[in-house]
């Protein structure tokens, strides 16, 4: 592999799993799956979760590369706003205040205790990942720096596997690790900075995106 997949490779790898640090709905759901149900169970909503990423990927692997195929010009455009995403995701980490923290260890812990069925909790997950539009976007900003002729299939698709699998990795840990409710509440009082710095990688991986599209 030559040094320039390597770059895309990292570039892709380290925003995704800075994005996954970022406590958003999907991560409220995993903990609260886990706070439910018993381990074997509250994987259902990780796999879930892990299908819907996939199908989002499918997509930006399969329909948006033919499109950005017949067109440099829909490339460069597609560039720009999946860079400004990026830019406004790390906008909203970044003006967030430290009180909206707080309020998610408190919704964690008035979760009720009735547990679901490994189905119940793996058709959850995957609604909720699906019908969140931000996922789509956001796989859509991450793939314009790999969605380009110069870049082969097997590459992308092995990225977008490797993505899947981080997806359902990092949620089975937080069910693990964060069903535990002494780690939980020290991960929550830690999420305010881990948003900030996130953000602010995220921000600059964006400002980086839109500067080579418009260099270009």
């Amino acid at each position: 592999m030559d040094v320039g997949l390597v770059g895309v490779f990292i570039t892709v790898a380290v925003a995704h799993f800075l994005a996954l640090l970022s406590p958003g709905p999907d991560f409220v759901l995993v903990v609260k799956s886990a706070i439910r149900n018993k381990g074997k169970n509250a994987i259902g909503v990780a796999f879930g979760i892990a299908l819907a990423n996939a199908v989002y990927i499918g997509l930006c692997l399969i329909g948006v590369g033919s499109i950005l195929a017949a067109s440099v010009h829909i490339m460069i455009v597609l560039k720009v706003v999946g860079g400004l995403f990026l830019i406004y995701l790390a906008y909203h980490a970044l003006k967030a205040r430290k009180a909206s923290y707080v309020n998610l260890d408190s919704e964690l812990k008035s979760v009720p205790k009735h547990s679901g069925s490994f189905v119940y909790e793996l058709v959850t997950g995957f609604m909720s990942g699906v019908l969140n539009p931000k996922n789509l976007l956001f796989y859509l900003s991450l793939f314009t720096v790999v969605l380009t002729n110069e870049v082969s299939f097997g590459f992308k698709l092995g990225l977008g596997i490797w993505m899947t699998l981080v997806v359902f990795l990092w949620d089975a840990a937080i069910i693990f690790l964060l069903s535990t409710h002494s780690v939980r509440k020290r991960f929550t009082k830690a999420a305010y900075y881990i948003d900030k710095v996130t953000g602010a990688i995220l921000g600059l991986i964006g400002v980086s995106i839109v500067k080579s599209a418009i260099v270009r």
